[in-house]
């Protein structure tokens, strides 16, 4: 086994390792074939809001039916070969993904055949060879099931993020799904289950961990910057207002705000936070508490913008509160605020702040960093650059300038992609585990739970079934050493 590999694995080797309703899902939508895999699975964007009685999750978890996959290391991969599922979002996939080394694009899906045609021109543009196409509403299953297949990007709308994702681990293959993973406990424990019998990975793109602060942030909290860090906060602050009313939204997010209440986008704020504390290696999310204002942007919004059209009258009846506030406690004592408003006007916002013992940073709406024994003020420009300067994680600083030049949401989804194929290519533990994907993507229903039961406490599952105890945090990986040897 070559020394870089034999390294690597020594650094991890102290862990333990409601009815769907077709005729409201357009086509523009991406996907709407699950019907026949679902089965008895509750369309949740359709269903009702949760009953207030239902508020208590359940704390002991399912009998484990395979084996943890903690740090699960898996045979080294070549070449990365992808099927990529929905090119509304995936099309920018296949641009970032042809610019890596050690990836093949086989196959690529979408219903509209000018999505398809758009990203086999970027493949041609990269000096890639052309993929085969697919645009059934069931060809997502035939990508599946090829041969020539490693790893399934699953860039659809929610609710078929898990049926696909179930059905690619059935068929062999590693599965990174958009987030939230799921929208559902039960789904999350689904993915669980599913990549422990299958001992494949199943990894939720969460691209906020991969941005240049985030990153920052997370290197300075592992080598003691912070002192140990209590308390986080995140966000999704966006205002969306108009793309919900679009055609392509009518049965993602906009039903969404129709038939549920709560913070159905918790990760991209989560996400960087859960990391930097440790969560689900070494601590976890124990219970949380939710609360939500009553719904106005939406339709006042409707009322302003549309005209003779039947959402106005519909718009009175959304359920999701403009704001949404959920603050979690873990077991070892420290919280996350994690917040959701994408109907008011405002700026966009993924606060991000972590707050520790020596010191703190936030990064909206502008980066800064108070620090002991002056915490009281922020540092200045000059102190705080060299500050991030020293601190810059290694993968901003090897792949900063490519990832800017590539783009997606400035660079964090290039190096997110990167990174990903990197692990699969080298056999390495992915920085997101499944059992990441099913705790952040829980918040969806939880939140959703206490919120309707007067902000009452949820108990938060462990997706671990315990092994959170005896995991380490992730290190930073030093990639001069990890590369070159």
């Amino acid at each position: 086994m070559p020394n870089i590999v034999i390294r690597h694995l020594l650094t991890f080797s102290k862990r333990k390792i409601s009815m769907i309703n077709r005729r409201h899902f357009l086509k523009s939508s991406l996907f709407v074939g699950a019907g026949t895999l679902l089965g008895e699975q509750t369309n949740i964007l359709n269903a009702q809001t949760v009953e207030v009685s239902s508020v208590c999750s359940e704390d002991v978890p399912p009998v484990r039916k395979g084996k943890s996959v903690m740090g699960l290391c898996c045979k080294p991969l070549d070449v990365v070969r992808i099927g990529i599922i929905g090119l509304r979002r995936g099309g920018r996939a296949v641009e970032r993904l042809s610019q890596i080394e050690g990836v093949e694009i086989v196959a690529i899906c979408d219903l509209l055949p000018e999505r398809v045609a758009a990203s086999q021109a970027v493949l041609k543009k990269n000096g890639r060879k052309q993929a085969m196409e697919y645009i059934g509403e069931e060809d997502w299953r035939k990508i599946c099931e090829r041969d020539d297949i490693d790893l399934i990007y699953n860039a659809t709308p929610w609710e078929l993020h898990v049926p696909i994702a179930l059905y690619a681990m059935d068929q062999g293959k590693h599965a990174a799904i958009e987030v939230p993973a799921a929208l559902t406990v039960k789904d999350c424990w689904a993915l669980v289950d599913k990549s422990e019998e299958t001992q494949l990975h199943c990894m939720m793109l969460e691209n906020c961990c991969y941005d240049f602060f985030e990153l920052a942030t997370l290197n300075m909290a592992r080598q003691g910057v912070f002192g140990e860090v209590i308390h986080g906060e995140g966000a999704y602050f966006h205002e969306l207002r108009g793309e919900k009313f679009l055609q392509n939204y009518k049965q993602w997010r906009l039903n969404f705000s129709i038939y549920h209440t709560g913070n159905p986008y918790p990760t991209h704020g989560l996400g960087p936070i859960a990391q930097i504390l440790g969560i689900n290696q070494g601590d976890r999310m124990e219970y949380l508490s939710s609360l939500s204002t009553d719904q106005y942007g939406l339709h006042n919004w409707a009322k302003a913008n549309l005209k003779d059209d039947e959402r106005i009258t519909a718009s009175e009846r959304y359920k999701l509160g403009d704001v949404n506030t959920t603050i979690i406690r873990t077991v070892k004592g420290k919280s996350i605020l994690i917040q959701h408003d994408t109907t008011s006007p405002r700026p966009y916002s993924r606060i991000h702040m972590i707050q520790g013992t020596k010191g703190m940073a936030v990064k909206y709406p502008e980066e800064k960093i108070a620090l002991e024994p002056k915490p009281h003020v922020f540092l200045n420009e000059t102190d705080q650059k060299a500050l991030l300067d020293k601190y810059a994680h290694p993968l901003s600083k090897y792949l900063g300038e490519m990832a800017r030049k590539v783009g997606g949401h400035g660079g964090m989804d290039y190096i997110m992609d990167w990174r990903l194929i990197y692990c699969l290519r080298n056999g390495y533990p992915l920085d997101q585990s499944v059992y990441d994907a099913a705790a952040w993507s829980s918040i969806v229903e939880l939140s959703e739970r206490s919120v309707v039961n007067r902000s009452a406490s949820v108990s938060i599952p462990d997706f671990t079934r315990g092994d959170w105890k005896d995991t380490s945090p992730w290190p930073v990986i030093d990639m001069k050493n990890v590369l070159h040897g």
